[in-house]
């Protein structure tokens, strides 16, 4: 065990369901005890991480690629991501009177999204999506995540997270409700159009704060992968943490797990990075990045 460091790094991380394997070895003992000498963690949403970092009440942050700047440098190693079909990124699309189920000519009609803004990716992928695929740029409006709620004042809502997956499970009592929908999957959207894995978040650091630490740069990726890699081998200790507070089946959070989110930050996902970077600064949605900085 390393001896406790003067200057603990300061973590803001994500209390949902996808960055649980991730945070493995801060929240279960036997490591829990030695990481807790090196790292003060607190959650928040991940629309917020950056913010604590960029405004230093933060070291280490899970944060949406959305929110890299040239200040922070990517810790390589681990992702939050998907291959194909994450779940938990949901455009719903209220389906027209006679309307087409045609994916991009529902889409071109879509004039309003009511959009929960818990991850500025999320939202930033939507809006790539209209802008550069579709060729249209609705509004997009902040409301709380209610799929009801949205849809009766919007022609498509956008969930993200774990609201997302609880839409789904109950999908046909909100259909009873609001009318037969779209349910368009973001991670697929982005998929089928640029062939590239979907990639949500990444861990990004302050390099000078690393530096005050006194923590090499070795050891903090070391001990991120190392705790997912222990996540990895614990999904039926976190399906059964999990299964009392989402009110999904136990079988969904071990596929969602296992199945929809990809957890390496592979060279096709620096390259889904970049691209989603290029075409969100292309778009006006987010201020060029030129360049990733790797720690």
């Amino acid at each position: 065990m390393l001896p406790p460091i003067v200057n603990p790094v300061r973590v803001a991380a994500i209390g949902f369901l996808n960055p649980a394997p991730l945070m493995w070895d801060f929240e279960h003992p036997p490591r829990s005890a030695e990481l807790v000498q090196r790292y003060q963690i607190h959650n928040t949403q991940p629309s917020l991480c950056a913010d604590d970092l960029l405004a230093n009440r933060a070291d280490l942050g899970l944060i949406p690629i959305a929110s890299l700047t040239p200040s922070l440098a990517v810790v390589p190693g681990c992702t939050i991501a998907s291959l194909d079909r994450v779940r938990s990124i949901q455009l719903i699309v209220k389906l027209r009177s006679g309307g087409s189920e045609d994916v991009d000519r529902a889409l071109a009609q879509i004039r309003t999204v009511a959009a929960d803004t818990a991850s500025r990716s999320s939202l930033a992928y939507a809006q790539i999506l209209f802008r550069r695929f579709i060729g249209t740029d609705p509004a997009f409006l902040p409301t709380p995540a209610d799929p009801v709620a949205m849809l009766a004042q919007a022609d498509a809502a956008l969930l993200i997270g774990d609201p997302a997956l609880l839409a789904l499970q109950d999908r046909d009592r909100i259909e009873r409700t609001t009318g037969p929908c779209l349910w368009l999957d973001m991670a697929h959207q982005w998929r089928s159009r640029t062939d590239l894995p979907w990639v949500a978040a990444v861990w990004a650091v302050r390099p000078e704060a690393l530096a005050a630490s006194a923590l090499s740069p070795a050891q903090l990726i070391a001990d991120l992968q190392q705790s997912r890699d222990h996540g990895l081998q614990h999904i039926e200790q976190l399906v059964e943490e999990w299964t009392p507070r989402i009110a999904v089946p136990p079988a969904t959070i071990r596929q969602y797990l296992t199945h929809n989110i990809h957890y390496t930050l592979s060279p096709e996902c620096v390259e889904t990075i970049q691209l989603f970077r290029r075409y969100a600064a292309q778009a006006g949605i987010l201020p060029p990045l030129p360049n990733l900085r790797f720690l």
